[in-house]
């Protein structure tokens, strides 16, 4: 039989049969291999073929291949990488100004990942009852600048309402990856789209202005109002890249992609070479600075130099 595995704990994994029911299964042992490049070898998304044991448990045979999936550097193993989901129609990353705060590197790190199945990712900056005039209008900033790269931006507000119908439009049809650190409110935005999820969520611990995991696993619920399937993952903390190369890294940025064939060098990497059309529609406007800032940095590996929001 084959379905889609919904719910990862580790060592039990749960998968949606084509009728829609659930059957708790295991994974054989012969998938747990030696040279593995990443810490969890079963992801939720992943399509499977599985056999039903006598007790109503299941045992997974089969991984089938996956079309795309996100993933980022282990926190615990820095040469291994953690897939965070697989076989994902969009992202929607959650970013905050405040309560708590999202970086652009954390943001950047995680649009890279995205690009490099081609994954479409949309901003989604919620929380939008509590911000000040100023903090609005950091908000507008940031999204002309990545709506401009091309990038749908949304701005929500679970409080107001604000957001919500045009956030759920854009999901129909859809299996849809809900991504961003602790707190920032992806639990209660999957709350407000479909209020019938018995869906915990979380406030934050004001001692160190961080979001509290109420997410332990990550878990795909089906959601009938959009006809769709919505992936609700931990918290993260970082964001980490880790098996990409500079070529790679330069053609997951849009913005400095379209410039690739203008250069004098056809292996340039846009950081001081001669003739350089990328340094020069930095220096023009055209590329926004604080992303060639974090373009330059990631190529680095040089968390020093990540530009932030302030910086705008």
């Amino acid at each position: 039989m084959q379905g889609i595995v919904t719910k990862s704990t580790g060592s039990w994994y749960e998968v949606r049969q084509p009728d829609g029911t659930n059957i708790d299964c295991r994974l054989r042992g012969q998938f747990r291999i030696k040279g593995i490049k990443n810490t969890n070898p079963l992801v939720v998304g992943d399509y499977v073929e599985f056999i039903v044991e006598n007790d109503g448990s299941g045992w997974i045979t089969q991984i089938l291949p996956r079309k795309n999936y996100i993933d980022r550097k282990s926190t615990k193993l820095s040469k291994i990488s953690h897939i965070i989901a697989a076989n994902i129609d969009k992202a929607f990353l959650v970013v905050t100004l405040t309560e708590p705060r999202t970086s652009l590197g954390f943001i950047d790190r995680f649009l890279i990942a995205a690009e490099g199945f081609r994954i479409p990712v949309c901003l989604v900056f919620n929380k939008m009852d509590i911000y000040s005039d100023e903090e609005k209008n950091v908000v507008g900033q940031l999204a002309d600048l990545y709506s401009g790269i091309g990038y749908e931006i949304l701005r929500t507000s679970t409080a107001t309402g604000e957001g919500i119908k045009e956030l759920k439009e854009t999901m129909q049809g859809r299996t849809v990856l809900f991504s961003g650190h602790s707190g920032v409110g992806k639990s209660a935005l999957i709350k407000a789209i479909a209020p019938e999820m018995d869906i915990r969520i979380g406030d934050i611990s004001h001692v160190h202005n961080k979001g509290k995991h109420t997410t332990t696993f990550a878990q795909m619920f089906r959601i009938d109002t959009i006809d769709g399937f919505i992936i609700d993952t931990p918290g993260i903390k970082e964001f980490g890249l880790i098996q990409y190369s500079k070529e790679e890294i330069r053609d997951y940025f849009p913005e400095i992609r379209q410039y690739n064939n203008c250069c004098r060098f056809n292996n340039c990497l846009h950081v001081h070479e001669p003739g350089c059309a990328v340094l020069k529609a930095v220096e023009e406007g055209k590329i926004p600075s604080s992303r060639y800032m974090n373009y330059i940095a990631i190529l680095e590996d040089d968390d020093m130099k990540i530009a932030d929001w302030k910086l705008l």
